[in-house]
């Protein structure tokens, strides 16, 4: 195997930990991705030293996982970098691993997912640990459970998610042992929780090639029965760019539902409300003139972007009202009660009682802004106020 450069930092921390007599070898997906040709910045280091033993060779440490032999040490720049003990399952229940320390790194490497994640690279003198064949499954282009596929999705079902991922991003196919496994597993996803299946699930939007195949994967597998019945069929799913990938809208996109989806699986308050917007901005304005759009600006807000660009990734165009929305924008046309020339302090200077009848007021000024945004002057409104 070829030699994969190494950021000076990791370096850094491999050097204090061999110069104390303790093994430190580069592993999991930093090194799986350097062979394909992406080089990383962010390499976990796997390591003999104890959790202690690690927190007391560096002086700025972070506990990140303690309970599972992790301590992130902070480089010279504040950078993270995880150092994980040599470790091996000695307990699992499909979601929790128990760990036990003082074991070889073969044994470390044989209680990870998939071949390709298993591979270790020696920083200091280039050396490679590949007991189980990683090299050549990424080759070949394909996704390999290290050892007996259906002990290891036992041990975490979360590792069914984690394989669709890497097949959707990479373009690699699941060898039919791993998938058949996989498929049989799938309702040990029920034990999951619903933040560990979000973020795979937001993962896997972010990075895959293809969504329609990553639809597929979650569909024919039985991660999307378990988990997002609403996923439509993916055979149709646009092109995204990459850099566009908002896994809010892309399940406003991808399922029939997204505001049940995101709420099973327990999103943020402002994801949900994103969703619940869009659904909220339907229909889109019927005409494209400037009194219609305004109208319509005025009862979505914000959401009229995330809407505009559904449309664009449906169509494959952008829809006919976007420029009309950007002039709007552009010239400040007021679409709210806060865009008015005047607001209530001024209508009470003018004599009126605070009150429901002030709001009203309000309200049917807006109404004939957005008709009309030239009346949108202090004079025009008071003026306005004493005959509406």
């Amino acid at each position: 195997m070829k030699d994969i450069t190494i950021p000076e930092e990791v370096l850094d921390i491999a050097r204090v930990l061999d110069r104390a007599g303790f093994d430190a070898w580069c592993v999991g997906g930093a090194v799986r991705d350097a062979l394909l040709g992406d080089p990383q910045m962010d390499y976990d280091i796997a390591t003999s030293a104890r959790p202690e033993e690690v927190m007391r060779l560096f002086p700025r440490t972070v506990p990140v996982g303690l309970r599972f032999g992790t301590v992130g040490v902070l480089d010279r720049h504040r950078r993270l970098h995880e150092v994980t003990t040599f470790r091996r399952d000695i307990e699992t229940d499909g979601r929790h691993a128990v760990v036990q320390y003082g074991v070889s790194l073969v044994d470390d490497l044989a209680r990870r997912d998939f071949t390709i994640n298993a591979l270790a690279y020696h920083p200091l003198r280039g050396e490679w640990q590949d007991p189980f064949g990683g090299e050549a499954d990424l080759e070949r282009g394909v996704v390999r459970a290290v050892g007996d596929p259906a002990q290891r999705f036992r041990e975490d079902y979360l590792r069914i998610l984690r394989g669709l991922r890497f097949s959707a991003r990479l373009g690699f196919a699941i060898v039919p042992a791993t998938w058949d496994a996989a498929r049989a597993a799938s309702d040990g996803l029920s034990q999951l929780s619903a933040e560990r299946v979000r973020e795979e699930w937001f993962k896997s939007l972010h990075t895959a090639r293809d969504l329609g195949v990553l639809v597929r994967l979650w569909r024919d597998s039985g991660v999307a029965g378990e988990w997002m019945p609403e996923l439509e069929p993916g055979g149709s799913a646009p092109s995204i760019d990459l850099a566009e990938r908002d896994p809010v809208l892309l399940t406003c996109l991808l399922t029939s539902d997204p505001v049940t989806v995101l709420r099973r699986l327990k999103a943020s308050n402002l994801e949900i409300g994103r969703a619940v917007a869009v659904r909220d901005a339907l229909p889109p304005p019927a005409q494209s003139d400037d009194v219609t759009v305004r109208r319509w600006l005025s009862r979505v807000g914000t959401a009229a972007d995330d809407h505009a660009t559904l449309i664009r990734w449906r169509t494959g165009a952008p829809p006919a009202w976007a420029p009309v929305v950007a002039g709007i924008r552009a010239r400040g046309d007021a679409l709210t009660r806060d865009g008015l020339a005047i607001s209530g302090v001024d209508l009470r200077a003018a004599g009126m009682e605070p009150g429901p009848t002030m709001g009203l007021v309000l309200d049917r000024l807006l109404d004939r802004v957005l008709e009309d945004p030239a009346l949108n002057t202090r004079e025009q409104l008071l003026a306005l106020a004493r005959t509406t």
